[in-house]
């Protein structure tokens, strides 16, 4: 991983190719490298640090028709120049690669032995030196690649150059995106949409298994067997791709701030006052869901946080049985196979390795119904599912999420709503909740119009270096996810806690030294929470509160922040503002670098 861009074009293709790794910046990375033809020869520059480091390396002098691109996110050998990709095979095959080649081991032995040397630490490696041995072996340079991947088990993406043939670029992949940009005199390949906007907005998306072979003038795509496919051409609103700040200090910054906005756009056209719009998951889903019996949720991070708090929405509004399990860990367990059950997908990109490899473990060991929440229309696990519903989040540049989160929820809801009505529950509830949903953008906004508070606290934890969070009922995954910000952003050790559980263990770490962030509903929790409270004072510990119950007052002892009050179930969507925005300013205090936290991915394409 992270980020790939290729181009062959009749202009100069280098400005191209930075730019492209310019706007995949937000996945998180740790060097960057670019290879191109030209003079009959390939020339390499790599660089440990920032794209801006790649660009001022190449020469202005340098020109190219042809090339390929990286940003790395380190997986198999540490962050070095060596390590970067791309790497070669006798200066001839350049590939740079997303994903992780669970056999580069035996596969390194063979090539070793067969007189092969390895210069850097990286399973990407073993694929330059397989082409190149295939190559030697008598093919060409495409049947070259289509046997070496044969040989490959694992993720991948690929962009590949040869010396040998300058006018061509090619891609491959397996469980790791990637996408064909068609232009005028120029073709392209890039592992997202949003690093070729600026030059084109119509894109082909390859499957699994699946090569891309491009010159300036034309694009040929392959099955892994060598057949010809057709895949067909979408175009994509490329205004909607931006990475323009916007007069923000951060994307993390704007994109909280979006946030009301993002909420709207999800619910606009989806829900009435008097329930949900029929037919918004797809055609046919409520008829599928009749006499649904269980629902099972998986994802990662954030969307695992949004699904538990599902969970408690289901148990107590539908009476369905609902799990959430892990991406990482679904998959390696037996699954209880029950009469009927709906499979819920969440993911920002529909490309999490792990969420995707548990939707495809599912439908090999089950027969479940499908359904995707997802931000990214074309993703694999929008095409992989039976039904779909997008986010329209737009755009979330930040690594830490902030607005997928929110509309994820606002999807979830929608999801409640549907399956309340599918069940007959009370048309007045289901009243009730809509309207409520209707107004949440506004209660949002509310809780962005006065900072200071957020910026209090902000000011007495962040020379801490470990922070407490404590939750009760649904209002535990959100301060499970505000100590996931806190963490991400700033790196001090934050850890979310049930507040019943503070007793059993936690409150040994109580100190003056250990501030507290309690999530207060106004709900049959809150006498107990407000008890909680209490064993951390009584102890000297810091309690910062958020919740609909009182005035905002924050001192140095400690305080509560006021957000706006609506229904208990949506509360929690509010109450997750505050807490992005006490990380934000946490980490601006700290200095460190709030969209690009280190060692972190936005779109986490291995298991």
């Amino acid at each position: 991983m992270c980020g790939i861009v290729g181009g062959s074009s009749k202009r100069n293709v280098l400005p191209i190719l930075v730019e492209g790794l310019k706007r995949l910046e937000y996945r998180g990375y740790d060097s960057a490298g670019v290879a191109f033809t030209a003079n009959k020869k390939i020339t390499q520059v790599k660089t440990v640090g920032r794209v801006a480091d790649l660009e001022s390396q190449l020469k202005k002098s340098d020109e190219s028709n042809n090339g390929i691109a990286h940003t790395r996110w380190a997986t198999h050998g540490v962050p070095n120049t060596k390590n970067a990709h791309p790497h070669s095979s006798l200066n001839e095959i350049f590939v740079v690669h997303n994903g992780i080649i669970e056999n580069h081991e035996p596969l390194r032995n063979n090539l070793i032995a067969e007189g092969y040397k390895f210069i850097s630490d990286t399973d990407t490696e073993v694929i330059t030196h397989l082409i190149n041995y295939y190559k030697n072996a008598g093919h060409d340079f495409d049947s070259a690649v289509i046997r070496a991947i044969k040989d490959l088990k694992g993720a991948y993406a690929l962009g590949i150059i040869d010396v040998n043939n300058p006018d061509f670029v090619i891609g491959a992949r397996e469980h790791s995106p990637l996408v064909v940009g068609e232009g005028i005199d120029e073709n392209f390949i890039a592992s997202d949409v949003m690093a070729l906007s600026q030059v084109t907005n119509k894109f082909k998306f390859l499957e699994d298994g699946q090569i891309a072979i491009i010159s300036n003038d034309n694009i040929e795509i392959l099955g892994k067997n060598g057949a010809p496919k057709n895949i067909a051409t979408q175009e994509i609103d490329s205004t909607a791709y931006t990475n323009d700040l916007a007069g923000y200090s951060h994307f993390m910054e704007k994109e909280i701030f979006e946030q009301p906005t993002a909420v709207s756009n999800s619910i606009e056209g989806r829900v009435l006052e008097s329930g949900p719009q029929e037919g918004i998951f797809g055609a046919g889903f409520e008829e599928a869901l009749v006499d649904i019996s269980n629902i099972q949720i998986v994802a990662c991070g954030t969307s695992y946080h949004a699904g538990r708090i599902f969970e408690y929405w289901s148990h107590k509004f539908l009476g369905i049985n609902c799990r959430v399990d892990y991406g990482s860990e679904y998959q390696y367990q037996e699954p209880i196979k029950t009469q009927k059950t709906l499979l819920v997908t969440i993911s920002q990109s529909g490309e999490t390795a792990d969420t995707l490899a548990s939707l495809r473990f599912a439908k090999k060991t089950d027969n479940p119904i499908t359904l995707t929440i997802c931000n990214v229309a074309n993703s694999s696990m929008c095409r992989e599912s039976d039904y779909t519903m997008l986010t329209n989040a737009g755009p979330e540049i930040g690594v830490a999420s902030t607005k997928a989160f929110v509309t994820q929820l606002s999807c979830l809801s929608l999801l409640l709503l549907t399956l309340m009505k599918i069940n007959n529950k009370p048309e007045n509830s289901i009243k009730k909740i809509s309207k409520a949903l209707m107004d949440l953008p506004k209660n949002i906004q509310q809780t962005l119009e006065d900072l200071e508070p957020y910026k209090k606290v902000a000011k007495l934890i962040f020379n801490k270096n470990s922070a407490l969070f404590l939750g009760r009922g649904m209002y535990f995954p959100i301060a499970r996810e505000g100590a996931l910000k806190l963490k991400e952003i700033s790196y001090i050790h934050a850890e979310a806690y049930p507040a019943g559980e503070l007793k059993h263990g936690p409150l040994a770490l109580i100190d003056k030294n250990m501030p507290v962030l309690a999530v207060v509903p106004d709900n049959e929790h809150l006498d107990k929470i407000l008890s909680n409270i209490q064993e951390v004072a009584a102890r000297k510990g810091r309690v910062f509160s958020i919740g609909p119950i009182s005035k905002t007052e924050i001192t140095k002892e400690g305080g509560h922040i006021n957000i706006p009050k609506t229904l208990d179930l949506l509360n929690p969507i509010i109450s997750i503002v505050p807490m992005q925005l006490i990380s934000y300013y946490t980490a601006i205090y700290k200095g460190t670098d709030v969209d690009k936290p280190r060692n972190l991915a936005k779109s986490v394409t291995v298991e």
